[in-house]
């Protein structure tokens, strides 16, 4: 039995083993035309093939959309569906004339169902008309860094001038990611619509229930653009952001370039949110000096070599005037790898400091007058 139990871990030890040799090998020879996995908090680009070359997007159009009509409008908002909603082409949550939804309900149904219909009641409900929504949409992405990018619609029908990359895919679904809504909403496996008739809408995203640490974000596909597709994925307190497009392979390369990352690049901790950085003077305070703070946890997916040239630079002043707020920001952490930025954050005060009274002043006064 016990030599049973051995043989059992031995062979188990080697398909792990041969596994992620495969996915490792895989993940450099993926049949994408374009191809990124990005770390969402720093933004660091941990894989790349043809980033910049544009390529039509197809419904991964929608995570903007979502991050525009989450940003314009409150999710408990009513949203009157207009006539240019109703019957779009392609994927549909079958919306009526004159019918009222929640906010909430479009943009739920625009990221689980990929409903056409929904992004276009969301663009027209926020800025009029598709057309106005796209300009918006342009202005949001070049505001993100996604210079590279043009919108003509909110859904991502083929236009041959609606484009984007992989890289700018990628920054405008890490930029959706920080919104807390967003990130809720790409990760719900299924939604039940405050509405009659059509109303469960289930997550057509297969990563959230297939690849371990799955938590969005959206599917694409036209005929001119291929399959694309845009996954997340949080292991150890990391999230990872894959964009693939025109891929034939799309979930299982998705799947391969983050086990991949996950593999190569290790959880590492920076910094630890409220962990005490410096002392500083307090001019004209209650207190004469107080302690400052980290604002954030700061983690870091990092391989075995870049550990070592990882350097946090504190910029801080010696002294400042009260009062002080606490988590006031009284300065900036700064790390670098390899003499490159990679993240800053803010550092803060822990504690409230007054300014000064009158009887402290007199008492200052009668200090410096009879010294003990």
């Amino acid at each position: 039995m016990k030599r049973q139990r051995i043989f059992i871990l031995i062979v188990m030890s080697l398909f792990f083993t041969v596994h992620t040799t495969i996915a490792i090998g895989q993940a450099m020879a993926v049949s994408a035309s374009s191809a990124i996995v990005m770390d969402v908090k720093t933004g660091r680009v941990l894989y790349k093939r043809n980033i910049n070359d544009r390529k039509p997007m197809a419904s991964t159009t929608k995570i903007m959309t979502a991050l525009l009509g989450l940003e314009k409008c409150p999710l408990d908002k009513n949203v009157k569906v207009p006539k240019n909603a109703v019957g779009v082409e392609g994927s549909s949550i079958y919306l009526d004339y004159d019918e009222t939804l929640k906010m909430k309900d479009l943009v739920y149904g625009l990221m689980l169902r990929s409903g056409n219909d929904a992004a276009v009641a969301i663009a027209t409900h926020v800025s009029g008309s598709v057309e106005k929504f796209a300009s918006l949409m342009n202005e949001r992405a070049k505001k993100i860094g996604a210079n590279n990018t043009n919108f003509v619609n909110p859904h991502g029908l083929h236009h041959k001038d609606h484009y984007t990359t992989a890289y700018d895919l990628a920054l405008i679904t890490r930029e959706a990611l920080m919104n807390p809504q967003f990130k809720e909403i790409v990760k719900t496996k299924m939604w039940v619509a405050d509405r009659d008739g059509f109303k469960y809408f289930y997550n057509k995203n297969k990563t959230l229930r297939q690849f371990e640490g799955g938590d969005g974000v959206k599917t694409g596909y036209t005929k001119v653009a291929g399959r694309c597709l845009v996954t997340s994925a949080t292991r150890n307190g990391v999230q990872l952001v894959c964009v693939v497009l025109n891929d034939p392979n799309w979930f299982q390369d998705s799947y391969d370039l983050l086990d991949y990352a996950f593999h190569k690049y290790k959880p590492v901790s920076i910094l630890k949110k409220d962990a005490i950085v410096k002392t500083i003077g307090v001019e004209n305070g209650k207190k004469k000096n107080t302690k400052v703070v980290v604002k954030e946890n700061i983690l870091f997916p990092l391989t075995e070599e870049e550990k070592e040239n990882i350097r946090t630079v504190l910029e801080v002043k010696e002294n400042y005037q009260a009062p002080i707020k606490r988590g006031q920001e009284m300065g900036k952490a700064k790390i670098y790898l390899e003499g490159n930025l990679l993240y800053t954050t803010e550092i803060i005060a822990r504690e409230d400091i007054e300014e000064k009274d009158l009887k402290d002043k007199v008492m200052d006064f009668i200090r410096r007058k009879n010294p003990i």
